[in-house]
């Protein structure tokens, strides 16, 4: 019986044809907008959670508060100095600290201007030593920096495998950086942390020359001892900050940053993203149903007389229900499918 509802179901759908396939439309749109969206904003906090997968369990980063969007430090009212640098590295718990300056700067090769992040490579063996190991940066092309050497630099993979200066740049090219030459001597091998794909690493030395940098430290790596007591260590640069700078509690112009914290900010931030992302969905969706709805409803007004005739040769309202529950069901289910298959191509397509 149940089957004899769903062909007489599936012929009625066939005999409307443009009006069904247009409600199926409708649901593909949206469970397609669903899917690809709710995939991609999951994929999304992957992908940015997975940048902090380079981050040490053992690893504190300082900078000043900010007054806008720059890389660390640039944007503070007050900078970080030596003279900071040497209250952090008296604070019981710590390894080794690492000063770093960050910039942007304006880079040219094959008479194509770009702008790039320029980080610092420590002139102390130890430190560079620290930073290569942390990130495993290892090279494609050529070597890493040496804290020797002077007028050279090291490129991220994009700088390569985008084809960036829409000219190969090989070990030796002339990168022209803020108006002066520097020769490459190393590719970087493609990380997971994007940031390093598009960097480029300069001595320090070079940076302060080509900036003007005077004192100034961007911001401050510090490695402790135990990083179990990574947070003690933590509130204990913080106390001595505070202190040096005479600042109360709650009104400090610093950060001390652990991983943990670093990971907490950017997954609220991933959770808003997600949370409009689903909302679009839901719309989508929504107006998808309301199509079917709309549809089913239309369908009854203008059965009227095939209506009547099943009820005069004795069918029951309950028998008459379910075929229309069944059609509704099968322009659901069908376009749910198609618009399950459409988002999931389209999510992996944009992810690729």
């Amino acid at each position: 019986m149940f089957l004899d509802y769903f062909f007489l179901a599936l012929k009625n759908i066939r005999k409307r044809g443009i009006r069904s396939w247009l409600t199926m439309l409708g649901v593909f749109i949206g469970i397609a907008a669903v899917v690809s969206l709710i995939s991609l904003g999951q994929g999304l906090e992957t992908a940015i959670t997975g940048q902090f997968s380079s981050l040490s369990t053992d690893t504190l980063t300082i900078t000043n508060a900010e007054t806008g969007f720059a890389p660390p430090g640039s944007a503070a009212i007050k900078k970080l100095t030596k003279h900071d640098l040497e209250i952090i590295e008296s604070v019981q718990g710590i390894r080794i600290t690492i000063p770093r300056l960050l910039r942007v700067a304006r880079v040219e090769y094959n008479k194509i201007l770009s702008f790039s992040f320029i980080g610092s490579v420590p002139k102390d063996k130890e430190q560079v030593e620290e930073i290569y190991s942390s990130f495993n940066l290892e090279t494609s092309q050529g070597r890493l920096l040496r804290p020797e050497d002077i007028g050279k630099v090291v490129l991220g993979d994009d700088y390569v495998s985008d084809n960036f200066f829409e000219k190969e740049i090989r070990i030796g090219s002339k990168l022209k950086i803020q108006g002066k030459d520097f020769e490459v001597v190393g590719i970087l091998k493609r990380t997971s942390t994007f940031t390093l794909n598009s960097a480029i690493l300069m001595n320090e030395d070079d940076m302060k020359d080509l900036f003007n940098i005077k004192d100034e430290i961007d911001f401050i790596v510090a490695k402790v001892e135990d990083e179990n007591k990574i947070e003690q260590v933590a509130e204990a640069i913080e106390a001595e900050l505070r202190q040096d700078r005479n600042l109360k509690e709650g009104e400090e112009d610093f950060q001390v940053q652990t991983p943990i914290q670093s990971l907490e900010t950017v997954s609220t931030i991933i959770n808003v993203v997600n949370i409009v992302v689903g909302g679009k969905a839901a719309i989508s969706l929504l107006v998808g149903g309301i199509g079917i709805a709309n549809t089913m409803f239309t369908s009854v007004l203008e059965r009227r007389k095939e209506i009547g005739v099943m009820k005069a040769i004795g069918a029951k309202n309950k028998t008459i229900l379910t075929i229309f529950i069944i059609e509704s069901a099968v322009l659901g289910f069908v376009g749910g499918l198609i618009g399950v298959i459409i988002g999931l191509a389209l999510a992996f397509g944009v992810s690729t």
